[in-house]
């Protein structure tokens, strides 16, 4: 399928569809997946301290990081979906 036809079935399904649908899927989407990355984060911080408890204080800096850039992502999709609630 051609980059045109693609944006063309996009259009026509959007045009279709009422964007309380869009919104949805995209906060479903949009929290969905930050919050398995942040589970997987945090668990492998813990096998990583459980390994090495004298690192504990190194890990947790990069852990609180990783999870704050994490939650980021689904602020940004909270964003979106707003933006395709209101315009």
């Amino acid at each position: 399928m051609e980059q045109a036809d693609a944006i063309g079935a996009v259009a026509q399904l959007a045009g279709s569809w009422d964007k309380n649908i869009f919104v949805a899927l995209v906060m479903a989407l949009g929290s969905m997946v930050p919050a398995f990355s942040i589970g997987w984060i945090a668990s492998k911080a813990m096998e990583a301290i459980g390994r090495n408890p004298e690192a504990a204080g190194r890990i947790q800096t990069p852990l609180v990081l990783a999870v704050a850039f994490t939650e980021a992502i689904a602020i940004y999709s909270l964003v979106v979906a707003l933006i395709i609630k209101f315009v």
